[in-house]
């Protein structure tokens, strides 16, 4: 489904999506989503929504199809599964969705992780568009969405810009 020409007052609409199966049952609290909605907010997006499943590729890829084709989200960014575990498949699921990558974000951000830790060379984040959908993993800690949202932050408004059209450049 093709989504109608948004105006700049509701372009900026953003989904949160957390893959944890801990979180969905019901026994860890969902710290990353949580300081993404946050840290959207702070950035000037409107969290429109937000959902956690287990990790699952049917059930994230299915999220995440419904928010790119059924909605005006604009931009939708995942927290967790994206390690090297059996059930981190969230990449996996991102993959199956879009049409471009865009690999200069999820280089940018393991490369500021590493800064912090060894374990980012593990991390497996992809970041890609959908249609007028920017879609990006981040990891599932709560430290290292704080992290790696910084490094994306200085772009995302003109991602957004950029996926709905306004192709413009500034000063």
């Amino acid at each position: 489904m093709k989504k109608e020409t948004v105006n700049l007052e509701n372009r900026y609409q953003a989904a949160v999506l957390t893959a944890s199966d801990g979180v969905t049952a019901g026994v860890r609290q969902d710290k990353s989503g949580d300081a993404l909605q946050r840290l959207l907010e702070e950035s000037g997006f409107t969290v429109s929504a937000r959902a956690a499943t287990p990790d699952d590729l049917v059930t994230l890829t299915d999220t995440l199809r419904q928010w790119v084709n059924d909605s005006h989200i604009h931009l939708v960014l995942t927290t967790g599964g994206t390690g090297a575990g059996p059930r981190d498949v969230t990449p996996e699921a991102t993959k199956s969705i879009i049409t471009k990558e865009l690999p200069g974000v999820a280089e940018a951000m393991r490369m500021e992780s590493l800064r912090h830790t060894p374990f980012a060379m593990t991390s497996r984040q992809v970041a890609g568009i959908a249609g007028d959908t920017i879609i990006i993993n981040l990891p599932g800690s709560e430290k290292a969405v704080r992290e790696c949202f910084a490094v994306i932050r200085p772009v995302l408004r003109h991602l957004v810009d950029l996926v709905c059209g306004d192709t413009e450049h500034r000063g």
